[in-house]
């Protein structure tokens, strides 16, 4: 797999989408790596966390979220469905998986079905740890706001809490295992 040019293919255009994108993955991918070498332990396949960090946002351009120039037409709680979709038709589904088991903490097909997202109702809960990992390492980088500064554990708890304690309890959990 040539991630570069996975990316490439989605985002031609050197544009500030694209600077964006670049900057959040390699800082997730950067930490996420770091994190699973403090844990040998876990046995965690680091060239599959490099490869599944850096694609896990693919499906943004598709989604209409101006902030961060994505001037697609579905809502950005798609994103991550969106990447799957990509993905699986190149031929990755293993990192299908990661993109659209990354938003929050995860979405339960509940979650789904009670704010009427336009999502296929089933759970999409990050399941090994590889997705774990990524998931985790994905809420210390916001795409918004300070680029390239990482949140504290302590700020990335918050602002799970603003969506559920049971999101909050993830991350702390998730804090447990890989920091």
């Amino acid at each position: 797999m040539n991630v570069n040019d996975i990316i490439d293919r989605y985002y031609p255009c050197d544009n500030e989408l694209k600077r964006i994108y670049l900057v959040h993955a390699r800082k997730v991918a950067a930490l996420a790596l770091e994190m699973a070498a403090r844990h040998p332990e876990l046995g965690m396949d680091a060239k599959f966390i490099e490869e599944a960090a850096m694609l896990h946002d693919i499906g943004i351009f598709l989604t209409d979220a101006p902030r961060i120039y994505c001037f697609g037409d579905k809502p950005y709680i798609c994103h991550g469905y969106l990447g799957a979709q990509l993905l699986r038709s190149i031929g990755y589904p293993r990192h299908a998986a990661v993109c659209e088991r990354h938003t929050g903490t995860g979405l339960t097909k509940e979650q789904i079905e009670h704010e009427g997202w336009p999502l296929p109702a089933r759970d999409f809960i990050p399941v090994t740890l590889e997705e774990q990992l990524i998931c985790f390492a994905d809420k210390f980088y916001s795409k918004t706001k300070h680029l390239e500064q990482a949140r504290t554990l302590e700020q990335v708890v918050e602002s799970m809490r603003k969506i559920s304690d049971e999101s909050a309890k993830k991350v702390e959990y998730w804090a447990s295992v890989f920091m």
